[in-house]
């Protein structure tokens, strides 16, 4: 079960490969990344678990790509195991194997790339040479870097089941013609593998510094400061001070990690100068710990098989904690890349005019859906739109405006009294003139037109905002120019619509202008305005009855009007100004009026009662058609516009589109979309697989 464990993982970074090892990959693999400065011997660690000489050896950078390492026990019968199995033993059976490594030609131990499916690699110096070959075709020969990795497989008997992320080693100084940011560019690489929570970090230190200026420590801990998931390495112990040794670092007590340090020996220059075998040197190593006086009591937690033992367990927990966790995040990207592709639609072969009849169908079904509020799949939570906006405007915009008009911020009492006049004519009238009132009240009526205009303008703004919403669906993306042809012709149906809309809406306006309805029900009586003003202006005196305490009947009359000799007699009136002079001789000469007559005098008290009566009447009538504007109105627009918006646009789409010359250059899709497509699909393909292989466990 635990090697099939690992051999689910290695499966599945192979089957997500085609996506690098960057954050376009939506799973997070659980692995061992391996950091440590150039000189830390990162290099000689990895293949002294693997047992084979076959990294790039070099001054510089020499790892210039990430390396997913998998390494795969191929002894079926003999799995290895968790605490040792055939793993670098010293019996008969190794000293076989070492012979059989100094040939090159073993059919036992042989590696795989994933960029070379099978092709088989038994010679590890090939592995080298290709490693060098994948890098420089990656990065070019300037020393530059790539996160893209390289998936090497090695299959051995020698080796535990695991999986190594190899990186590029810490450095300071740009060498050659590498770019000057090349330590940003490390540093920024190192980071993005090991920032992911299932990295465990695996750092490599050199044990003859100071592990505080360790570059692979000191990075490890700004992502996993509590060392949680961090197991280091000590290399070159035996490259140390005499009398010194690194058992307080392993007992936790310099800078303690959760999975401890583990000290190893790798080979030094001369020793790669001279040949000496990776085996050969294990035995050294283990011969080492074993007769330190410092070690030999903790003996079997050192050396470089204890280290693969220790990876290979810390693999397998990992995995069996985050695998359903894998699970779920494979499925969850599968069915939204899979949401999406469908969205994005197949590489169609249909004909350009079905396209186009798809489209203007598929428009005016949505566009008739925001209107009516059954596009329930549009509908939000967040804001009114489509039809509900339109409400707005006709309901509160447009209602409240019409309702702000006074017809008394622009008539005061002096023009009322000067139509009065002037409607009289010659002769100055007996009663309250209609005449006045109803020019009047013309004149209030025509302020309706301009909130009424601003009103269509208003709506005509939310169908072309409904228009921008509904093609922000990526159906209409995929194919831009007919998009744009579509928005055109919309809006120019539109604008077209707007000028017999606002013929009616103005028709309107006039006909309440034209005909003055003082039969109206709803308009106050003569009669009764009469009254109003009279107790108004004359409020009777309510007389008690001693004895009872209640209200004494009043004897029904009518004030008096004023004399015209009473009217004569007083000095206002609205000629009193131009006659207010006492000189006889003036008056005995009728001097012609002025060129401009103007009512200058106090008004009477008749004038006064008249007033206040065309102003109820005034008030009353407007009122009436505030309310008939305020409801016909949204009416007129609604039939005009947008209903007939709804019953034609598809008519006028059809003729304009569908018979267009031009309609294979509105059907050419758009190259984002297409690009989109092929990236959903390499996802959705590389997620499905990944799906089936998770599946299986």
């Amino acid at each position: 079960m635990d090697e099939t464990l690992i051999a689910t993982i290695n499966k599945l970074q192979d089957a997500l490969a085609p996506l690098g090892g960057g954050s376009s990959s939506p799973v997070d693999l659980p692995q061992i990344t391996v950091v440590g400065s150039q000189s830390s011997g990162k290099s000689s660690v990895l293949e002294n678990i693997v047992g084979r000489d076959f990294l790039p050896r070099g001054t510089g950078i020499v790892t210039r790509r990430p390396l997913v390492l998998q390494l795969v026990n191929r002894r079926s019968n003999k799995p290895a195991t968790a605490n040792g199995g055939e793993l670098l033993s010293l019996d008969d059976t190794s000293n076989k194997a070492e012979a059989k490594s100094q040939s090159e030609d073993n059919a036992e131990e042989w590696g795989e790339f994933l960029h070379l499916p099978g092709q088989k690699f038994f010679n590890f110096d090939e592995i080298r040479q290709e490693i060098v070959k994948a890098t420089d075709t990656e990065t070019g020969g300037n020393l530059g870097i790539s996160a893209n990795p390289i998936n090497l497989r090695i299959y051995s008997p020698h080796v535990l089941t695991l999986t190594l992320v190899d990186l590029p080693g810490l450095t300071k100084v740009p060498v050659g013609d590498q770019p000057k940011d090349i330590e940003k560019q490390i540093r920024d690489m190192i980071l993005k593998f090991i920032s992911k929570p299932n990295a465990i970090i695996l750092s490599v230190n050199g044990a003859n510094q100071d592990l505080a200026n360790s570059d692979g420590l000191k990075l490890a801990r700004e992502v996993d400061p509590e060392g949680s998931r961090t197991i280091g390495v000590l290399t070159k112990v035996d490259l140390m001070d005499q009398g010194t040794d690194v058992i307080d670092i392993l007992a936790g007590r310099v800078i303690p990690l959760r999975y401890g340090y583990v000290p190893v020996i790798n080979r030094g220059q001369k020793d790669i100068e001279h040949k000496k075998t990776i085996r050969a040197a294990l035995r050294d190593e283990s011969s080492f710990f074993e007769n330190h006086p410092s070690y030999r009591s903790k003996a079997h937690y050192c050396g470089t098989a204890y280290l693969a033992k220790k990876l290979n367990s810390i693999l397998l927990h990992h995995i069996k904690q985050t695998l359903p966790d894998i699970k779920m995040r494979i499925e969850t990207a599968l069915k939204k890349y899979q949401s999406e592709l469908a969205s994005l639609g197949p590489e169609t072969l249909d004909s350009a005019s079905s396209i186009v009849l798809s489209i203007i169908t598929d428009f005016c079904k949505d566009y008739t859906g925001m209107l009516n509020g059954d596009g329930s799949k549009d509908l939000t939570t967040a804001e009114l739109s489509g039809g509900a906006r339109i409400s707005f405007v006709f309901h509160e915009i447009f209602k409240n405006g019409v309702n702000a008009l006074d017809p008394f911020d622009q008539i005061k009492d002096g023009d009322i009294r000067t139509i009065m006049y002037n409607s009289s004519g010659a002769s100055p009238s007996l009663f309250v003139g209609t005449q006045a009132f109803e020019v009047l009240v013309k004149q209030q009526i025509k302020r309706f037109e301009d909130p009424s205009i601003r009103c269509i303008n208003l709506i005509f703004d939310e169908l072309v905002r409904i228009l921008t919403q509904i093609l922000q669906n990526p159906k209409y993306a995929r194919y831009p120019a007919l998009k744009e042809a579509l928005s055109n012709h919309f809006i120019e149906f539109l604008r077209v619509a707007l000028i017999p809309t606002s013929e009616f809406v103005t028709d309107i306006i006039k006909s309440e202008e034209t005909y003055i309805n003082t039969a109206h029900p709803d308009l106050l009586k003569g009669s009764q305005a009469m009254a109003i003003v009279q107790e108004k202006l004359h409020p009777r005196q309510v007389q008690v009855d001693p004895k009872t305490g209640k209200p004494l009947p009043v004897a029904a009359a009518v004030s008096p009007t004023p004399s015209i000799a009473e009217d004569d007699k007083s000095s206002g009136g609205f000629f009193g100004g131009f006659f207010a002079s006492k000189n006889k001789k003036r008056l005995a000469a009728m001097e012609a009026p002025p060129p401009v007559l103007k009512a200058t005098g106090a008004m009477t008290d008749r004038e006064t009662q008249e007033t206040e009566v065309i102003k109820l009447l005034i008030s009353s009538y407007f009122s009436i058609v505030k309310r008939t504007v305020a409801d016909v109105i949204p009416k007129a627009i609604m039939l005009k516009l947008i209903n007939k918006s709804k019953n034609d646009i598809q008519k006028i789409l059809l003729e304009k589109l569908y018979s267009s010359n031009d309609i294979n250059d509105l059907t050419k899709e758009n190259d984002v979309t297409k690009q989109r497509r092929q990236e959903c699909l390499k996802m959705v393909d590389v997620l499905r697989n990944a799906n089936q292989i998770v599946s299986s466990v």
